[in-house]
Parts: C-alpha cells; sequence; structure tokens
C-alpha cells in the first residue's frame, strides 16, 4: 500500500480503498501515472476530510460518481488519487407536495427514478448511462439529452447543491424549493464543469409529474423534405417533449426506413397525444415523407434503443463527439456523418465519427455555421494529439480566472476541462 492510500484508508477504510488495476476505465480517463488509490467516502464529513489531506499534501484529485463519464472530456494529467462518490447515495429529502427532491451525489439515476415513480413523478433528465449514472456526475457534465426540447438543460432543473471545496470546506449554494434563487449563478458554475471547481456532495432537483399517455411519430426520406418538417414542427404550437433530427444511417441501423428522419415524442392525456401525433403525420404526408407512430411498449423502446445507438461505440476507435449549431444547420451536418443526432430546437447533438480526421473536418463545418465540436469520448491516442474541446470563444481567461478563485493549487481535475483547466 502506497503512503498516500495508507492516509487516506485510515479516512474512509481499507475497504473503501482500491487500485486503478481494479478498475481499469480510470486508465482511459488519465494521462501520465496512474493514480496511486480511488477511495470511496462513505459521508459527507469523510469526503470533506479526503479533501482536506489531499489540499495539505498537494495531491492531486479527480472526482467520479461511478466511472460511466470518466472518459469524457480531455485527459486529466499526474492524478494522485480518484475520489469516487458512489457510496454517497443516500435519499435526504423528497417533497412529493413541492415537487422537489435532494439526494446526495452518489445516487444512480435510475434509482432516484424508481424512488420518484412511487409517488407518479420523475426528474426529466435522459442522461446517456441511466442505469450507471450517478445524479453528481450528470450535473458535473452536464448530461442530459433529447429531453431538453419540453423541460430544458441540467442547469434549468437544478435547484440547489452542496459541494466541497479543494481546500476540504463544506459549501452550499441554492435550496430546497422551487422559488429560492439565492446562488443561482453558483449552480449554473458547477454545472458541466467536470469537477474542476469543487466536488458535488448533494444535489435539489425539481421534478415533475408522470404523463398519462407518451405516444412518438417518426417522419423518414428525403434530407430535404426531413429539413422542411423540422422547420414546420419547430414553429408551430405542437408540444413535443423530445424531438431529434436522425442521420440516415442511425435511421437504418434502429429498423425505421430509409432516408433521414425525424422524431418526435408527445406525453401528455391520451387525446392530446393522439392528436399531436396526427398532426405531424400530416404533415410528413404532404411533404412526401413516411410516417409510422409508435405507441406503448414499442415507443418506451425504441426511445431505448435510439439512446444505446447514439451512445454505445462500434468500435473502440471511433470517436464520439458534441456539437452545437444552429437548429437550421442540422440536417447539413448530419449528411456528413454515419451515426449522429441534433435535438430539434436547441441545435445540440452526438455524433460518431470513424477518426481524428473526420472529426477535425466536421468541426469545421459546424463552427463555420457558428457551432462547435467538443470530442467526449475517444482513444488515448486521439486525444493526445487534438484539442478535444475545440473552443474558440474569447471567455478563457475569464475561466482561469473562476478556476483560481475556486481551487488556486489546481488540484481537481487538472487538465481535463477546457483550455487545460
Amino acid at each position: 500500500m502506497t503512503a498516500i492510500a495508507s492516509t487516506l484508508a485510515s479516512i474512509v477504510g481499507a475497504e473503501n480503498t482500491v487500485y486503478p488495476e481494479d478498475k481499469p476505465q480510470i486508465l482511459q480517463a488519465i494521462g501520465g501515472q496512474p493514480p496511486s488509490c480511488l477511495v470511496y467516502p462513505q459521508t459527507q464529513a469523510q469526503l470533506a476530510k479526503v479533501m482536506a489531506t489531499a489540499d495539505s499534501h498537494n495531491w492531486r484529485v479527480l472526482p467520479c460518481g461511478s466511472g460511466s463519464k470518466l472518459n469524457w472530456g480531455g485527459l486529466t494529467q499526474d492524478v494522485d488519487v480518484v475520489v469516487s462518490t458512489e457510496r454517497l447515495n443516500q435519499l435526504i429529502e423528497h417533497a412529493v407536495g413541492d415537487l422537489t427532491v435532494t439526494v446526495e451525489a452518489g445516487m444512480k439515476f435510475g434509482h432516484l427514478q424508481q424512488i420518484l415513480a412511487d409517488s407518479r413523478q420523475f426528474l426529466a433528465l435522459d442522461p446517456s448511462k441511466p442505469d450507471s449514472a450517478t445524479i453528481g456526475g450528470i450535473v458535473a457534465t452536464a448530461d442530459t439529452n433529447s429531453l431538453r426540447q419540453r423541460y430544458g438543460s441540467v442547469r434549468d432543473q437544478l435547484l440547489g447543491i452542496t459541494f466541497i471545496r479543494a481546500d476540504g470546506q463544506i459549501a452550499k449554494a441554492g435550496g430546497r424549493v422551487v422559488k429560492n434563487v439565492a446562488g443561482y449563478d453558483l449552480m449554473k458554475l458547477f454545472t458541466g464543469a467536470y469537477g474542476t471547481l469543487g466536488i458535488i456532495s448533494q444535489v435539489t432537483f425539481r421534478v415533475y409529474p408522470l404523463q398519462e399517455s407518451s405516444g412518438t411519430v417518426v417522419l423518414t426520406g428525403q434530407p430535404e423534405a426531413i429539413l422542411q418538417a423540422a422547420n414546420t414542427l419547430r414553429g408551430s404550437a405542437l408540444t413535443p417533449t423530445q424531438a431529434d433530427l436522425l442521420s440516415m444511417q442511425l435511421v437504418s441501423s434502429l429498423g425505421l426506413g430509409t432516408g433521414m428522419g425525424l422524431i418526435a415524442r408527445f406525453q401528455s392525456i391520451p387525446e392530446s397525444v393522439k392528436e399531436q401525433s396526427h398532426r405531424v403525420l400530416e404533415l410528413g404526408k404532404t411533404l412526401g415523407l413516411t410516417g409510422t407512430v409508435y405507441a406503448d411498449a414499442d415507443d418506451s423502446n425504441l426511445w431505448q434503443r435510439l439512446q444505446e445507438q447514439i451512445h454505445n461505440t462500434a468500435t473502440e476507435s471511433t470517436i464520439t463527439c458534441k456539437i452545437g449549431i444552429l437548429p437550421t444547420a442540422a440536417v447539413e451536418v448530419l449528411t456528413g456523418v454515419e451515426i449522429g443526432l441534433v435535438h430539434l430546437s436547441s441545435g445540440l447533438g452526438v455524433v460518431q465519427v470513424l477518426d481524428q480526421t473526420q472529426a477535425l473536418k466536421v468541426r469545421s463545418l459546424c463552427q463555420s455555421r457558428h457551432g462547435f465540436l467538443s470530442v467526449i469520448k475517444a482513444p488515448v491516442a486521439v486525444k493526445q494529439q487534438i484539442d478535444v474541446w475545440g473552443y474558440t470563444g474569447n471567455a478563457l481567461p475569464l475561466m482561469r480566472r473562476i478556476k483560481q478563485q475556486f481551487d488556486s493549487k489546481n488540484l481537481l481535475s487538472p487538465g481535463r476541462f477546457v483550455g487545460g483547466i
């Protein structure tokens, strides 16, 4: 046992201290030497003591939950210890009448949804790995997908957080009620910061009632007609909870037909779902598109298969990227990739490319359309050769000043964020 592991084991216990070779996914996220150990604090106080100890020894720390997204973002450099919140997984409070829930950061998303479902409620996020993702990891990586069409992003639903500072102090922002806006900007700051500003230990979210009925319409056909259908749907009074444009190969691999695809899901009372689905089908018919309706189990199964297809790569060398473009440019970008999806209203999406040459080509196209492309998952060798984030804005000096304020020693997730932060 190394000196670092021995010191931290005295805080969390030897049974909560493991080594990198037991968790190979850790090595996919780290540049340089592997960390000395991986520790699992079981209480917020233990987590704070671990960070205070790391601060006093200048140990570099990579925070994580279950590790399902450790290979997202840039390669962290020279990490001494990985700290997981996976065993901080308790329900703190579920205020059913107030439509809020507070949980520890290590609770699995799927487990939380089961708890909420008992009260006919749900958390309106759809993370990339719903079975393994922890709540803290979802916030740290801003990981939500198609549900942003109706409910917004992680930032829009987060009401409060508790986090451990780089020096081991416990801090809070926001609260446990919907109307509390104290610390609102600080919560926005931590969402999507990839653990570079602090380690999230508790979160409070707004939740929503489960809908009575759900149905999905898929339109497939020529890209020009799909683009026209998307523009019409975007400007209509229809209210899909999820709506995405799909690349041709994605449509084919899901067995949805041929050509490019537009998929729209409606969730409400049965009469509303039926009427809105019918109107989308009629729109597709006028544009010469093929339309299909999915209901009940077929509806749920379709969205599950879509999520698996877009986030699970066919080979280890496949590169997964997050893109953001003007929604009107989505069809053009999707024609340049095999597997790809763009959310109808936000223009955000996920694409898979074969190699770094194609990744840079698609990035150039996105940037020429006032957008971006960031590499999420890629082989270590690829991340060592290209700028993962591809950031071209003017906020980097501000980001670095914020990092300096929160983590002056650069102990947390060093190198993982934009500009090597």
